[in-house]
C-alpha cells in the first residue's frame, strides 16, 4: 500500500542521474523522521535562536503563566487552591501544556536539572486537576460560568467547547516529556484522559457523533498510538477525521473549523488557518498509518490550493484578521495579512507530513520558506516579544508583546523551535534524504545500517554545504540531496510566484570530483557504495533574486520582492536614511550587494543599492536603501516596513501632507449616541485604520489598515476623532466597508449621523447634504460649519450584518 501511495504522487520512479549512473527506484518502505535528538546543531543561525528560547522564551512563557493564573487554574481544579478561576479562554489550559512541550524538547537536547524539576511540579498540578474519570478542562471542573459561552452548562456541550483541543495538546506535552525524560507521570495524565475520550466519542449508539471542533486531537492522537501502540488512540483520530463535516448529530456546519463539507469532498483551503494546518496534518498522520490513498487525494488537492493561491511569499498563511483565516484565492493582501505565527508552525506540521508520505522535495521547500521566514519572524531576537500576526508591510503600528490574552503564539514558539533538528533529515530503507542544511553532526539509523553525518556549512547565509559521510558498514544507497526551489525556477512550487531571471547552476560533487545529476522530484539522487569519509560538496548560488507574483494577486503588482537563499528581505524605515519606505520603488535588474554585519540584529546578510525615491511633487532622485531579512524586522522598535517594492513609480507612493484627520487620534466609543451626554460617561477605545490616508479601490478592498466593528451585527455603533487643536469644520468624506466574510459579513450602514464635540457633550451637525451610504465612492457630507475638537460618527449597522469605514477625510 505504501508503494501504491508514492505511485500515487508520482514519486516511484525517480530518473536522476548519479554517480555510478544509477536509475533510481525509491524503495517499498515507509520515509521515516529522523528523531530530532540525534542531529546536533552548531551552527550561529539556529544554535543561537534554539539556546535563547531554551534560557528565555522557555522561562518567560512559564514566568507568565504563573503570573496570569494558569497554574491557579490547575491548582483551583485539583482542590489545592482556593479562588477563581482565571483566563478569558477555555484554551487556556494549552498554554502550560505548549510550553512543557518545548520544555521537554529542551531537556534531550541539553539537560537542566532545574528545568526538569520544575516540569515535575507542574506535571503534578496537572494530575491533581484531573477529574477521577480522566476529564480534564479547569474551566469546566472549575465551573466558570464566566466563560460558559465557550463551553456552556456542561462536558462536552458545544463542538466549539476547545475541551478536545486541550486533550490534544495534553496528549502532545505528554509524549514529548514521555520520550525525552523517560517520566511516565504526564504520559498517564494523557492516557486516561484519551480512555475517556474514546468512550465518549465514537460511531456507536450512544456516544456523541461530533468532529473535534478545533483540530489538534487528530495528530495527538496519532502521536499516542506511535508511544503507547494501543490501536483505538489511532481509530479515534481517524474517526474526527471521517465525521468532519457530516453533520451527524445535527451541529452547525461552518468553514471556520473546516467543517463544511468532509474533507474528501473539499478542494479549497478556507476557514481558520490554523486549525486548517492542524487538521490536514491529523488527517496526512491518519492516512500514512491506514494507507489511506483516498484521503491523500483529497490532501494534494488542498495543498495545490493552498500553495498556488493562498500562500505568501514568507511560508505565512491566513489572510484575514476576521476568523483568523483565509480569504478568496489570490487574496495575498501585505498591509492586513495575518499570517498568524501558529499557522505557520501549522503549515511546516502539515507540509513535513506530505514530504513524508510521498517524497516529494515540494514539501520541504515550503518548510523551509516558513521556518526561515513566517515562523521565526514572530519571536524577537531577544526571545521575551512575540508576534502574533505577521504582516508584510506595517506603518509603524505593530509591535511584538511579551504575552497576549490569547496566549496560543508564544507557546507555541516555545515547542517549536527546540525541534527545528528534526526537519533536517528522513529515511527510507538504507536510503537518507537531506531537507535542509544547517552545520550540525547527526547519528542516523537506517534498515541496515548507522551513519554518521557532519555538515558544515554558514547556511542560509553561504550556499556551500560540505557532508561528511561516515556509514558504519561501507555500503551501497543513495544520498538524497534537496535542491530548493529558490535555487531552481521558482520560488515554490507552483506559479504563484516566480524569479524574473534565471538561476544559476548549481553543483555537487563526491570526494572532490564533480557529479552531474539532473533532479527528480527536487532532489539530486546519488547512489553508491559509501564508505567511511565520503564527502559530498553542494554548492548553491545565492545571487540576489527578484520575486515576482502571479497577476491575480491584485497587492503585488507593480512589486517585487527580494530574495537570496531562503531569506527573504524587506526595506524598514531604521535602515533608510528618511526613515520612509513607501515613497522608494526599486526597478528589477538593480545591484544589490550582500554583507554579512556581525554587529547587526545578531548577525545577518544586509543587501544594498541604490533606489528610487519619489517626492511629494513627483520628482524622483536616487538614494541609497538596505534591505534586511525579513524575519528580523521590529527589532529595533517599531517603524515602516514592507517585502513587496514598488518596482516603477507609479507604485511608491509620495508621503502623504497631514490632514486634520491624519493628525487626529482615532477613537471607538463604546456608548450609545444620547442627545447632551456628558463626554465622560463613553468608554473610549483606541482605533486604527480610518486616518492613515491610503486611497480605497472599492468598499471591499482591505488591503490597507481599515476599522470594522467584529462581532457587532445590527447594532448602533460609534467612532470618534479626537483632533490635536480646535479647527473649524464643515465636511466630511466616509468610505464605508462592504465585503463578504463567511463568518460574518460587513455591509454599509442602514443609517449614519456625524456629532461634533461641543465642551462636554456631543451634539449633531446641521447636515446641509443628505447623509447617504454608497458602496465603491467617498460619502461626502456638507454641513454647517463647526468649530469643534472633535467629531463622531454613529452608524447604525443593518440587521444581521457588521460593518466598518476604510478611509474618513475632515474637510
Amino acid at each position: 500500500m505504501k508503494k501504491q501511495l508514492q505511485l500515487l504522487f508520482g514519486s516511484i520512479a525517480l530518473l536522476g542521474v548519479s554517480a555510478c549512473h544509477s536509475t533510481y527506484e525509491q524503495p517499498d518502505a515507509p520515509i521515516k523522521e529522523v528523531p530530532f535528538t540525534q542531529v546536533h546543531l552548531d551552527d550561529h543561525f539556529w544554535s543561537s535562536r534554539i539556546e535563547i528560547n531554551r534560557t528565555v522564551s522557555i522561562p518567560s512563557a512559564f514566568k507568565e503563566c504563573e503570573k496570569n493564573g494558569r497554574f491557579d487554574n490547575f491548582a483551583i481544579a485539583g482542590g489545592l487552591k482556593k479562588g477563581e478561576h482565571r483566563g478569558d479562554f477555555s484554551f487556556d489550559d494549552t498554554d502550560p501544556y505548549k510550553i512543557i512541550e518545548g520544555a521537554s524538547y529542551s531537556l534531550a537536547v541539553k539537560y537542566d536539572k532545574t528545568l526538569d524539576a520544575y516540569l515535575d511540579s507542574v506535571i503534578t498540578l496537572i494530575a491533581a486537576a484531573q477529574e477521577p474519570d480522566g476529564y480534564l478542562t479547569t474551566c469546566v471542573t472549575n465551573n466558570c460560568t464566566r466563560l460558559s459561552g465557550w463551553w456552556g452548562t456542561h462536558r462536552w456541550e458545544k463542538i466549539n467547547s476547545h475541551e478536545l483541543y486541550n486533550s490534544g495538546h495534553l496528549y502532545e506535552a505528554a509524549v514529548a516529556h514521555y520520550q525525552s525524560t523517560g517520566k511516565r507521570t504526564l504520559l498517564d495524565v494523557a492516557i486516561k484522559n484519551a480512555d475517556l475520550v474514546c468512550q465518549v466519542f465514537g460511531p456507536a449508539e450512544g456516544q456523541k457523533h461530533v468532529p473535534s471542533g478545533h483540530p489538534i486531537a487528530e495528530m495527538a492522537l496519532a502521536k499516542l498510538y506511535k508511544v503507547t501502540g494501543d490501536e483505538k488512540y489511532l481509530k479515534m483520530a481517524k474517526y474526527f477525521v471521517e465525521e468532519t463535516g457530516r453533520g451527524t448529530d445535527g451541529h452547525r456546519l461552518s468553514e471556520y473549523s473546516q467543517d463544511h463539507k468532509p474533507i474528501l469532498e473539499q478542494d479549497e483551503i478556507v476557514g481558520h488557518a490554523v486549525r486548517a494546518g492542524y487538521l490536514y496534518s491529523g488527517v496526512a498522520d491518519v492516512a500514512s498509518l491506514t494507507h489511506d490513498t483516498a484521503y491523500f487525494n483529497a490532501l494534494t488537492r488542498i495543498w495545490d490550493n493552498m500553495a498556488s493561491k493562498k500562500l505568501f511569499i514568507t511560508g505565512g498563511i491566513g489572510s484575514r484578521p476576521q476568523g483568523e483565516g483565509f480569504g478568496p484565492n489570490y487574496e495575498l493582501n501585505n498591509h492586513t495579512a495575518y499570517c498568524e505565527t501558529c499557522a505557520a508552525i501549522a503549515n511546516v506540521y502539515w507540509n513535513h507530513r506530505m514530504f513524508l508520505a510521498t517524497g516529494d522535495a515540494k514539501y520541504a521547500d515550503v518548510v523551509e520558506r516558513a521556518l526561515y521566514n513566517g515562523v521565526i519572524s514572530g519571536v524577537s531576537l531577544s526571545g521575551d516579544k512575540f508576534f502574533y500576526d505577521n504582516p508584510l508591510e506595517s506603518m509603524g503600528q505593530h509591535e511584538r508583546q511579551h504575552w497576549f490574552g490569547c496566549a496560543c503564539c508564544p507557546g507555541n514558539v516555545t515547542r517549536f523551535m527546540a525541534s527545528v533538528p528534526y526537519y533536517m533529515y528522513a529515511t527510507q530503507g538504507n536510503d537518507v534524504y537531506i531537507n535542509l542544511y544547517i552545520q550540525s553532526q547527526a547519528d542516523i539509523q537506517t534498515d541496515n545500517n548507522k551513519i554518521a553525518f557532519k555538515q558544515t556549512t554558514d547556511y542560509p547565509w553561504d550556499g556551500k554545504v560540505s557532508i561528511t559521510i561516515d556509514p558504519e558498514t561501507e555500503q551501497k544507497f543513495a544520498l538524497r540531496v534537496r535542491i530548493p526551489g529558490w535555487a531552481q525556477v521558482s520560488p515554490v512550487p507552483t506559479d504563484l510566484y516566480s524569479f524574473t531571471d534565471k538561476a544559476e547552476p548549481y553543483v555537487i560533487s563526491v570526494n572532490g570530483k564533480k557529479v552531474d545529476i539532473r533532479p527528480s522530484e527536487g532532489y539530486a539522487t546519488i547512489i553508491r557504495s559509501w564508505k567511511a569519509g565520503d564527502i559530498v560538496e553542494v554548492d548553491l548560488p545565492m545571487p540576489v533574486r527578484r520575486v515576482r507574483a502571479n497577476q491575480n494577486v491584485e497587492d503585488d503588482r507593480g512589486k517585487l520582492a527580494i530574495e537570496r537563499g531562503p531569506i527573504m528581505f524587506c526595506l524598514e524605515g531604521k535602515d533608510q536614511s528618511d526613515s520612509l519606505v513607501f515613497n522608494k520603488f526599486i526597478p528589477d535588474g538593480t545591484q544589490m550587494k550582500a554583507t554579512y554585519e556581525a554587529n547587526l540584529l545578531n548577525g545577518v546578510m544586509v543587501l544594498s543599492g541604490t533606489a528610487k525615491e519619489i517626492a511629494k511633487d513627483g520628482s524622483v532622485k536616487d538614494v541609497p536603501f538596505k534591505a534586511i531579512p525579513y524575519s528580523t524586522w521590529n527589532n529595533r522598535g517599531a517603524d515602516q516596513m514592507a517585502v513587496w517594492i514598488p518596482e516603477a513609480a507609479e507604485y511608491a507612493r509620495p508621503t502623504p501632507e497631514p490632514t486634520i484627520a491624519s493628525k487626529a487620534r482615532t477613537l471607538m466609543i463604546q456608548a450609545p449616541i444620547q442627545k447632551d451626554a456628558p463626554v465622560s460617561s463613553t468608554v473610549e477605545t483606541w482605533a486604527w485604520g480610518v486616518n492613515d490616508q491610503w486611497e480605497p479601490k472599492r468598499s471591499s478592498d482591505i488591503s490597507k489598515p481599515y476599522h470594522y466593528w467584529w462581532l457587532r451585527n445590527g447594532t448602533l455603533e460609534t467612532l470618534a476623532y479626537q483632533f490635536d487643536r480646535s479647527y473649524t469644520v464643515s465636511n466630511v468624506e466616509v468610505y464605508w466597508l462592504d465585503f463578504d466574510h463567511y463568518d460574518g459579513d460587513f455591509r454599509v450602514p442602514e443609517s449614519w449621523k456625524l456629532y461634533y464635540k461641543a465642551g462636554n457633550t456631543w451634539k449633531e451637525v446641521e447636515a446641509l447634504t443628505p447623509y447617504t451610504v454608497k458602496k465603491d465612492c467617498y460619502n461626502s457630507l456638507d454641513f454647517k460649519p463647526v468649530e469643534t475638537t472633535g467629531l463622531k460618527i454613529a452608524a447604525q449597522l443593518q440587521k444581521g450584518v457588521s460593518g466598518g469605514v476604510i478611509e474618513w477625510k475632515v474637510n
